[in-house]
């Protein structure tokens, strides 16, 4: 049995915050010291070196699974299912629902459970659960929606990321202007037919013996604030230099165990975390083929979007379906390859063949 994607759909939050935004913030360094540079030249460093120009925010009255039940409905809509056939319903994030003006992640009943009821879904048997890897979580949960398919446990699946980082960054590190929030979604379901399309290869990992914080909670940068608050802290350099090794790796690894050769590829759609760094991962990974990567193989939205953790993946996907991205589309059989990156340190990729 194989598995295909029949349906997706995103939510992009309408809040659009640009790199201004930040112009009266008070930027500190680890020992609560102001940063020198002023934060004109701090966002101009920004956008040079992650392309971030501006990204989206939640509305006040949205929490995470609001996103995600938007994401999931459009998903729906556009796979023209009815819900109640769900088998499963799969929910990626990182911190569950967080309410404006809070600091406390809620995730009792699991954010699943809130979308399987705002969906109004009657069917018992349909199984909602939370999947918590980090950035890679909404592939993980494609690679579990395609196991429990292959194994005959599901017919069909619900696989949602969504997340509001904006609601877990410390206002005085400058890395808060790289998160953004948003949702995406796709229905997968068994594909008995002839087509051909679907999953062909995944591989997942996950390194933490020594890179178990490259990502992790900490306190502010301001030491006036309550030191049992926590925000979610990065070592930018650790992280890049991890990723520069080992996602080409993991990108030809599951490449190679396709079947497809590297001139097969069509596109490349990667966490939205970093252009510079998504960038050198993409041309690393040519370069174990020993070959130039095409221009337009890998498309970018993180410029707009900024880096909505989860979301970022199956929300670029449904933009290019839905044909909003004038200058990348994707056709049938053409040969995709997904790939992330984040907190664990988890890595991620499958191909796919549409």
């Amino acid at each position: 049995m194989k598995s295909k994607i029949i349906g997706v759909g995103n939510y992009i939050p309408s809040e659009t915050i640009t790199n201004l935004f930040f112009d009266k913030h008070i930027f500190l360094n680890e020992l609560g010291e102001n940063l020198k540079e002023d934060n004109s030249l701090i966002t101009s460093k920004l956008k040079k070196i992650t392309g971030i120009e501006e990204r989206r925010y939640a509305s006040n009255d949205q929490v995470t699974s609001d996103l995600g039940f938007i994401a999931a409905k459009n998903a729906i809509e556009n796979s023209k299912i009815d819900p109640e056939t769900l088998d499963y319903i799969i929910f990626a994030h990182n911190f569950g629902d967080v309410r404006f003006n809070t600091v406390q992640s809620d995730m009792v009943p699991s954010l699943a459970s809130r979308v399987k009821h705002l969906l109004q879904i009657k069917n018992n048997f349909c199984v909602g659960y939370d999947l918590l890897f980090g950035c890679p979580g909404w592939i993980e949960g494609v690679i579990q929606a395609n196991a429990f398919i292959k194994a005959g446990l599901a017919k069909r699946c619900l696989v949602i990321g969504a997340e509001t980082l904006s609601r877990v960054v410390d206002v005085h590190d400058r890395d808060s202007m790289i998160y953004a929030d948003g949702a995406g979604a796709i229905i997968m379901e068994a594909n008995d037919e002839d087509d051909d399309s679907g999953i062909k290869s995944h591989v997942s990992a996950s390194f933490t013996l020594k890179e178990k914080d490259y990502l992790n909670f900490g306190k502010s940068y301001n030491n006036e604030n309550c030191p049992d608050i926590r925000y979610i802290k990065m070592d930018g350099r650790k992280i890049y230099e991890f990723a520069l090794v080992h996602v080409p790796e993991a990108m030809k690894k599951c490449l190679d165990q396709s079947g497809y050769s590297i001139d097969q590829l069509d596109k490349i759609i990667i966490h939205q975390a970093n252009e510079k760094m998504d960038e050198a991962i993409v041309n690393r990974f040519y370069q174990l083929y020993d070959t130039p990567p095409p221009s337009d193989v890998m498309p970018m939205v993180i410029s707009k979007l900024g880096n909505s953790s989860v979301a970022t993946i199956p929300s670029l996907l449904t933009m290019i379906l839905n044909n909003e991205l004038p200058s990348h589309s994707i056709k049938k059989d053409d040969i995709v390859l997904f790939a992330s990156v984040g907190a664990g340190m988890n890595i991620n990729a499958f191909v796919y063949k549409f």
